[in-house]
């Protein structure tokens, strides 16, 4: 959301603004009202043993409501922060409450609800005022040609004359929707960070780590890397020149043959085919191993290419700030080229979409597309390597793929350290 004052005033962004702050204040006044009435039936009905199961209910009331949150995110955020919670499919009620109590990520979620109900319902009434008003403003001219001869006052005691008298306030509207438009992105934008400061995921202190390993295991990848670029300079350098000059060289033969049709120059001009079929095919292997593009220009070109290849519709949008570490662009790179050939061969889909984003010091990658759905790591879809990829460099890959689709990669890669 980050652009010049009047192309973002000019974009579409000042609309989506609006709507996102215009659902946030009736979301927050539902999660008010709802944490009101919780919290009172709670207190209320404790003595008789029931209110108990009402506070609890209402210690978990973050999780719906953060739920909702991340969904509307995206009205402004492509990339919303992801659920930080394990997965419990098939536990009971009790199992599912006791785990959801002792994760930290729970209680966050419950602070978001109670800020989103105060603070940003508070903050997004006045937003409401002021747009509203402005909205009315605008349309003066337009009511008092509507309900001539009646009078129209906006000004107490101080009736307007007709049409063109109200274009004063016409003109006052149209500054109030341009401060408005100002106004929803600052508190769009300050809602998306606390979105993320709260509900994304974190490192838990008894997940604990085993460093040198984990560094080891960084190490053991650098030196992998190293080797792959020695073999592609090697290819390069050495078996694709040779077969250039073995072209070169039955090129010429053929030239000195001629017009001959005896067997050896049928043999040399198939021969001579054969080699430029394998050099051919020599340096779509090269470019497999390390695309140059990508160590020249970067990630977003990388994709942007293979995009441009790929049989099915791709639309990326990718946008970092800058170049990211080596490991981390061939890492994000051999990912989504993967996830788009699975999405060719396996999920019968029309169109792939691979949004970028640099978030917290991390680069998210979101590959959807809106195929059949049933993706399963357990059938030999290249899935499990890439989230032993991303291990390595202490990432993760998510993968959401119900019966029907749509089928969502989500890759997250920390940048530093």
């Amino acid at each position: 959301m980050k652009q010049q004052p009047l192309r973002f005033l000019t974009s579409g962004w000042p609309v989506r603004c609006w709507a996102f702050l215009l659902g946030g204040f009736l979301l927050g006044l539902a999660v008010l009202v709802s944490l009101a009435v919780l919290l009172c039936f709670g207190v209320l009905l404790s003595v008789a043993g029931v209110g108990l199961v009402v506070l609890a209910v209402t210690m978990v009331f973050g999780l719906p409501v953060a739920n909702m949150e991340r969904r509307r995110l995206r009205l402004v955020e492509p990339v919303p922060p992801p659920d930080p919670h394990r997965s419990l499919t098939g536990a009971g009620a009790r199992t599912w409450l006791q785990t959801r109590l002792r994760e930290r990520a729970t209680w966050r979620e419950l602070g978001y609800a109670v800020i989103l109900a105060v603070f940003f319902t508070g903050a997004n009434a006045g937003f409401v005022v002021l747009l509203g008003l402005s909205g009315m403003l605008v349309a003066t001219p337009v009511v008092v040609w509507a309900l001539a001869p009646e009078t129209v006052m906006i000004i107490p005691g101080q009736a307007i004359g007709g049409p063109l008298a109200a274009l004063p306030f016409c003109g006052l509207g149209l500054l109030g929707l341009v401060l408005s438009a100002y106004v929803a992105g600052l508190f769009a934008a300050a809602q998306v960070k606390t979105a993320w400061f709260l509900l994304s995921p974190r490192d838990e202190p008894s997940q604990s780590r085993v460093i040198e390993l984990t560094r080891s295991r960084v190490r053991l990848a650098d030196a992998f890397e190293a080797e792959r670029r020695r073999i592609e300079r090697d290819l390069h350098d050495g078996a694709q020149q040779q077969l250039v000059a073995l072209t070169m060289t039955l090129g010429l033969a053929q030239l000195e043959m001629g017009e001959s049709d005896s067997p050896a120059a049928e043999l040399v001009a198939r021969a001579r085919l054969e080699a430029r079929g394998a050099l051919d095919e020599l340096r779509r292997l090269v470019r497999g191993i390390h695309p140059q593009v990508l160590t020249d220009h970067g990630l977003a070109a990388a994709v942007a290419e293979v995009a441009t290849g790929h049989p099915l519709p791709v639309t990326v949008d990718i946008d970092l700030p800058h170049r990211l570490p080596g490991m981390v662009e061939t890492t994000a790179y051999f990912t989504v080229t993967e996830a788009l050939t699975n999405a060719a061969k396996h999920s019968s889909a029309s169109q792939v979409t691979v949004v970028g984003r640099y978030v917290n010091e991390r680069l998210i990658l979101l590959i959807t597309d809106d195929g059949n759905g049933g993706a399963d790591p357990a059938e030999g879809t290249g899935l499990s390597g890439l989230a032993d990829r991303m291990a390595i460099l202490k990432g993760r890959l998510v993968v959401s793929s119900p019966k029907g689709g749509p089928t969502q990669l989500r890759v997250e890669v920390p940048c530093s350290g």
